[in-house]
């Protein structure tokens, strides 16, 4: 997941605040909540391929105030993408250069991270060298290939590993700031690891779901897109069953990490819309009006998949359930681009039919599948 954001997005007018909601002047949308689930502020990505790291750890701050934390967390998700990078490198060395480097990742990022380093506030680590300043990672991911690259291509080349994660950590020092080994927060001293276990976030409570044909259901696979550079593992289930699985989350209050394609023409984030309409009708009228949802199938989302028109593109994070004047499902989902750049304060509502359509993974607390699922899975309540 690589979506960057750019300030050039044009703005749009979704009224998202009330109980029943239109969309932008003309339109006639109106949304009504069905379920609303508790989440933290909107935070901007701005200028890098980090949804992931935001998206997972909102999904994470809302898994705090469910246990009972409290509401006021704001993880560091450049602590998160910081020491991902380390991690990247030494595996982009091992396999010789022939496996992805860059900003993109993915949830299980996220939980490798928490489980090897912790987790830290956002006040004791923003990731920027100038709290003003936007985040950008364009010369950071630039300087760390020109580094790696030459030598992750010399098969013949002897590579010392503990002066790789030097030079590394030395790149992400200079453009990232060094990130705390200890701090203090709210009269309280901590490390990484100390802060990760106060919060109380067990990372084996967390599994990732797809639904794909090309594999076995109810077993594990390798999710074979570029950002999944470490390999992990998904449990496969039929359409209809990860559709269960959604439904439930929301329905019990778990809030889902959702990583999907957001290229398709019914995407569109300045109508605060995500939709994939039937055959025939038009996108421009579909901004404006409910129309006829697809109807999702197993080979269609296939297909898709197949093709490269489903790809993991972007990381954001569900909180919710809506539905139109015509009855149609919809998710309601929070964005990582910042509360200005629409009217509906950084969120969207996402149909069924296009979640169904172009999730490629989810992230979920184990407790929010069905257990006549999890039993299928082989994963323990």
């Amino acid at each position: 997941m690589k979506i960057t954001f750019t300030f050039a997005l044009v703005l749009s007018s979704l009224i998202f605040s009330a109980q029943e909601k239109t969309n932008k002047k003309g339109s006639e949308y109106k949304f009504t909540t069905i379920k609303s689930l508790d989440a933290t502020e909107v935070q901007n990505q701005n200028m890098t391929g980090t949804c992931w790291s935001f998206s997972g750890l909102s999904f994470f701050e809302s898994e705090l105030i469910r246990l009972g934390k409290g509401k006021d967390f704001n993880l560091s998700e450049m602590f998160i993408a910081r020491k991902a990078y380390t991690m990247k490198a030494d595996n982009y060395m091992r396999m010789h250069g022939r496996t992805n480097f860059g900003e993109g990742g993915g949830f299980p990022d996220v939980l490798s991270v928490i489980k090897k380093h912790g987790l830290v506030p956002e006040e004791a680590y923003t990731g920027k060298k100038e709290s003003t300043s936007p985040h950008n990672h364009k010369m950071l991911e630039t300087t760390l290939k020109n580094i790696l690259h030459p030598t992750a291509l010399d098969e013949t080349q002897k590579i010392d590993f503990s002066f790789l994660h030097n030079s590394v950590d030395a790149v992400c020092d200079e453009f990232l700031g060094k990130a705390p080994e200890k701090f203090s927060y709210k009269g309280k001293d901590y490390t990484p690891k100390t802060y990760a276990e106060a919060a109380g976030i067990n990372p084996n409570d967390y599994v990732f779901l797809t639904s794909f044909t090309h594999h076995p259901f109810y077993s594990q696979f390798v999710l074979e897109v570029p950002d999944n550079w470490n390999w992990e593992l998904m449990h496969n289930l039929p359409l209809n069953e990860m559709q269960e699985v959604i439904a439930n989350s929301i329905n019990n209050g778990y809030t889902i990490a959702w990583a999907a394609d957001v290229s398709e023409k019914g995407f569109m984030y300045t109508d605060g819309l995500a939709i994939v309409a039937e055959p025939g009708q038009s996108y421009s009228e579909a901004s404006t009006r409910p129309v006829n949802q697809l109807k999702i199938t197993p080979e269609l989302r296939q297909k898709a998949f197949d093709n490269f028109e489903t790809q993991d593109d972007h990381g954001m994070h569900i909180v919710g359930t809506a539905k139109d004047q015509n009855g149609t499902l919809y998710y309601t989902v929070k964005n990582s681009w910042g509360k200005e750049t629409n009217q509906c304060d950084g969120y969207l509502y996402a149909s069924e039919s296009y979640v169904l359509y172009k999730t490629t993974s989810i992230m979920v607390h184990k407790k929010a599948i069905p257990p006549a699922i999890a039993k299928k899975l082989g994963i323990t309540l």
